[in-house]
Order: C-alpha cells, then sequence, then structure tokens
C-alpha cells in the first residue's frame, strides 16, 4: 500500500544517542528490499545526513535526502541534487544584521561545507559542527562574510531567551521567509514556502507517487505539515503533543524502535 517513507532524523530515526538501532535499521533495510522508497527529512545540513543514509544503504536503494528542512533534495544514489532552494543573498545579509540587534542570540549559517561565526563557543555552533560534519570559520561579522544564498538561516539559543525574541526575529521578514521552531534551542528561517510536505509534495509528484501511498514518521512542530501530508502520519511516542493531535497513529518512542514496530505491522516483517 506505501510507496514511501518519509522519516524525521532526530527524535525520530535516531535514539536520544543519536543512532539507529539495529531493530530500526533492519525493518528499513528490509521494507527498501521490497520496493519502498525511503526518504531522510530533515531540517539538518546536508552532510549531516550522509551517515544515516549509508546506514540505512540508500544509495543501494534509491533514497532521497530532503536536508535544510526542505530546501535541498539530494539523490542518495547519483548524489544528483533534485531540487534546491535559498534566500537570496541581499534578504541573508539584511536578517543577519536585523539579528545583531539581540547578542544572546546566536545565528548558524553555513555554506555546505562550513558554519560561519564570530566565536566557536557560541550557543549549538559546535554540536551543529560535530552532527552535520561541517567545520567552522571564524569571521569578524557574519553578515560581511555571507557572499553566497544560504539554504537556512539558524537563531540559536536556550529555549528560555529564545522563545520571548520569537517575535523580534521573525518581524519584518514574515513575507519573504518561513520560520519553524525545530528544537527547543532552534529557530530556523528559510525561503518563504520551505517546508519538509513542499519537497515531498515534489518528490511524488516526480515518482509518481499520490500522497496517499506516503508513510511519514516524526516528533516536532516542523514534522506537523508533512504529517498531515502523508496517507498515514506516524508520531513517535515522544513526540510532542501538536504533532500527536494530527497524527493518524502514535508508535512507540524512538527509544524503543517506535519505526520498527509500525513497519512491523504494516509490511508484515
Amino acid at each position: 500500500m506505501y510507496k514511501m517513507i518519509a522519516l524525521d532524523l532526530d527524535g525520530t530515526l535516531n535514539n536520544d544517542n543519536r543512532e539507529i538501532t539495529p531493530k530500526t535499521r533492519d525493518a528499513l533495510i528490509a521494507v527498501q528490499q521490497q520496493g519502498v522508497r525511503v526518504v531522510l527529512a530533515s531540517g539538518r545540513q546536508a552532510p549531516g545526513l550522509l551517515p544515516d543514509a549509508e546506514a540505512l544503504d540508500m544509495a543501494k536503494y534509491h533514497g532521497l535526502l530532503l536536508s535544510y528542512g526542505g530546501g535541498r533534495i539530494t539523490d542518495a544514489t547519483t548524489g544528483e541534487i533534485v531540487f534546491d532552494s535559498s534566500i537570496d543573498n541581499e534578504t541573508a545579509v539584511r536578517f543577519l544584521r536585523h539579528l545583531e540587534q539581540w547578542p544572546e542570540l546566536s545565528p548558524i549559517v553555513d555554506d555546505g561545507h562550513d558554519i560561519y561565526t564570530t566565536d566557536a563557543s557560541r550557543h549549538k555552533v559546535y554540536d551543529e559542527s560535530h552532527n552535520n560534519q561541517l567545520g567552522v570559520k571564524i569571521v569578524p561579522n557574519i553578515a560581511d562574510a555571507v557572499t553566497w544564498r544560504p539554504c537556512k538561516i539558524l537563531t540559536a539559543a536556550p529555549n528560555e531567551i529564545l522563545v520571548p525574541h520569537l517575535e523580534d526575529i521573525r518581524r519584518g521578514y514574515e513575507d519573504v521567509m518561513s520560520f519553524v521552531q525545530s528544537a527547543p534551542w532552534f529557530y530556523e528561517g528559510m525561503p518563504k514556502g520551505t517546508s519538509k510536505e513542499g519537497s515531498l509534495a515534489k518528490v511524488c509528484e516526480k515518482l509518481s507517487i499520490d500522497p496517499s501511498e506516503v508513510m511519514a514518521f516524526g516528533d516536532a512542530q516542523n514534522d506537523i505539515g508533512m504529517i498531515r501530508f502523508a496517507g498515514c502520519g506516524v508520531a513517535m511516542g515522544n513526540a510532542c503533543e501538536e504533532l500527536k493531535a494530527v497524527a493518524d497513529e502514535i508508535t512507540l518512542s524512538n527509544n524503543e524502535d517506535g519505526i520498527a514496530h509500525t513497519l512491523a505491522r504494516h509490511f508484515g516483517l
């Protein structure tokens, strides 16, 4: 019944140790052997999806990597960029200048190779570098250094600092950028209209797959659209309440092989 499985990574495919458990890995390889296309759908930067893609043998089974919250789709087999969306340089620079008003906030922007920052100890810079296989480039001023069109600009801060600033961050940019809180400490700014579900729709059209033939798994607010888009939207047991409210099913948590549990029932594994 299902021809595609879309998976969020952090808190969904990965357990709390940022690992794919053997049981979940085996289940996903088994469904790929049945001809199902697997899509990793994450807010992570593109290089950050590669270890999980390799663990699931996605190059062998023609999987797809949806990175930057939907801003880029890459063919896991060929490395071809199937779709790419970016913030125009003028808007990106202006937005980074806008963020300079609040020194307690840490902008995180990358060029696909390095994160650009004024201080590597800024909130979550090291974690993003380590988790996404990106270098760190120290620059005197981030806005001055950005000469390309970024796929995404993250604003990072501890939750108690970030949340009171959400309206400030997006003020004046809501017509040209889309914003989503992807973690308690991250507020993502992307090109207007960019979303996991929007990119999935493009993939489905390209592959002649109907949304009713898609199963999607997620745990966070930025997965809500994807869960609604899919014919079977599955919330992890550890998902936020907003996501659980719109899901078709709720499975076990990311630490209890929730994905494998659901796939076993639907695919007879």
